[in-house]
């Protein structure tokens, strides 16, 4: 397997591009990419121009005729060969998301095994393709539905999840037939082109899958250029504004996936040790780097709210941040020096609008790695929906507290709120949990659960501004998304009967 990451004159390693089962370099500016454990330039990577992005384009549209006719169990065997190689190289893709993300190893490898999971959906091609059939609608009539390819595809992903995301993407549209144009983010793409790397490995035909890196450019060539029939995206709010916007102004299928402010409730009867341990992994795992992060809590009473922060409080004492080699951390830095400085300004405005900083992580200094990107696992008290903070998503390591009287105050604040990706509910109430899950007005809810992402048989996406399109992403959604309906209805009539004429709208009468 030839590597996507090279030396240049024996200097800096460059990133390139994946075009029609190649390695292609140039094509664009280049930017570098830190190691955020250090702040260190780990690698430098090439931006593709509007020339790179149409040849991709081009070498997905030449491959899609014989890749669409292929049957799909043979499709199928390509995704199982794929998992294989996923398993076997799983040390070296945790290592590169380590390197360019800053996510601690075991945190990598979780992420890693979500993305597998999504291949193996892929991998019931066979199963999931199957078309619906209905014999004598009508005298010797026969209908039946079947589900094809749309043709060339793309997908945009973020700097969060450079493993995960892409793959809730790629193997289910080609397993479904499609031709795929992966943008991934060009802050940590080498596991990313790493892992497309393998599926070539695993026996994918040149042309079917293509990694271009690049900025609005590259973005810009995928929403504009005719030959490219869907759009998918995860990222910011605004951003997804603009993809979904653009993308169907030119005709073009999208899901495009945005921002989040996650709540959880925290009613008077909930075990309030046991909802301190998971939302402490659910706001501060992957430093706070979800669009699932769990980032706010909303007690319900002031008991409540007292219990939960002084629990919340001696339980932060004992979280360990630092590099992403070292399995006994518990969350590493923030991807550049930029976002760590946006993060900490959340917190200051927090408390500049009378917030209550409870725990305060901006001047944590991790020995060995003093300029690497860190901020420190941070807690917020008597925050109001008024607050900045509370308005914007943070993406950072940062749990914000509200107090609530009752429950439907809480239930209210949730709903008001402009993103509505996920929420859960920790109480022992079962009539509560039901009237939560049964009004709350969020795509994805937990019962005391913190983090209800769907497994890759059902979808994931929010409601609201989390999520511009009609499709969720991966799983059966997925299948609809990258799919056509095409039914068919057909008449052989027995021989020496002719038909008379007819006028009047064909019924089964």
């Amino acid at each position: 397997m030839v590597s996507a990451i090279k030396d240049k004159n024996n200097s800096a390693k460059i990133v390139g591009h994946l075009i029609n089962g190649e390695i292609k370099y140039g094509g664009g500016s280049s930017q570098d990419i830190y190691n955020p454990s250090n702040g260190e330039v780990s690698r430098k990577i090439e931006l593709a121009n509007k020339k790179t992005v149409e040849e991709a384009i081009a070498a997905a549209q030449i491959a899609f005729p014989e890749w669409r006719n292929t049957p799909a169990v043979k499709r199928a065997r390509v995704m199982f060969r794929f998992k294989e190689l996923l398993e076997k190289n799983a040390k070296k893709i945790c290592e590169l998301i380590g390197e360019e993300h800053g996510k601690i190893s075991h945190d990598a490898m979780g992420e890693l095994q979500r993305g597998i999971e999504n291949v193996e959906y892929a991998c019931s091609a066979p199963e999931i393709l199957k078309g619906e059939h209905s014999k004598n609608v009508g005298q010797s009539v026969d209908c039946w539905s079947e589900f094809q390819p749309l043709g060339v595809v793309a997908g945009i992903t973020p700097f969060n999840f450079p493993a995960m995301v892409p793959m809730w993407m790629y193997p289910l549209a080609i397993v479904c037939g499609n031709c795929f144009i992966l943008k991934p983010s060009e802050r940590d793409p080498s596991s990313t082109l790493y892992i497309a790397e393998l599926l070539h490995e695993a026996g994918l035909p040149k042309g079917v899958l293509n990694v271009v890196n690049g900025g609005k450019e590259a973005v810009d060539t995928l929403l504009f250029d005719p030959r490219v029939e869907a759009i998918s995206f995860v990222g910011s709010t605004p951003v997804a504004e603009y993809i979904y916007t653009t993308a169907s102004a030119n005709g073009k299928r999208c899901q495009a996936l945005g921002g989040a402010k996650n709540h959880a409730i925290v009613m008077p009867d909930a075990d309030i040790d046991n909802a301190v341990n998971q939302l402490i992994g659910a706001a501060f795992g992957s430093s706070g780097e979800r669009c699932m992060a769990l980032s706010v809590a909303i007690v319900v009473g002031d008991e409540v709210g007292n219990n939960f922060i002084s629990k919340m409080k001696e339980t932060m004492k004992t979280l360990k941040v630092g590099a992403y080699n070292e399995s006994s951390n518990d969350f590493g830095p923030l991807i550049t020096e930029d976002h760590r400085n946006k993060v900490a300004s959340y917190i200051k405005s927090a408390e500049d609008q009378g917030a209550t900083i409870a725990v305060d992580g901006r001047d944590i200094k991790v020995k060995g790695y003093e300029n690497g990107f860190f901020l420190g696992a941070t807690l917020i008290d008597n925050v109001t929906p008024s607050m900045t903070s509370y308005k914007e998503e943070i993406f950072g390591p940062v749990l914000q507290v509200i107090r609530a009287n009752n429950m439907q105050e809480a239930m209210d604040i949730i709903n008001d709120h402009e993103y509505a990706n996920g929420t859960c509910i920790f109480t022992r109430d079962g009539e509560a949990a039901r009237y939560f899950s049964d009004q709350i007005k969020v795509g994805m809810v937990g019962i005391n659960i913190p983090l209800p992402v769907p497994v890759s048989y059902h979808s994931f996406g929010g409601w609201k501004r989390s999520l511009f399109g009609d499709l969720f992403a991966y799983g059966p959604d997925g299948v609809k998304f990258y799919t056509r309906r095409k039914t068919i209805t057909q008449r052989w009539p027995s021989a020496g009967v002719r038909e008379g004429k007819e006028f009047s709208m064909p019924t089964m009468k």
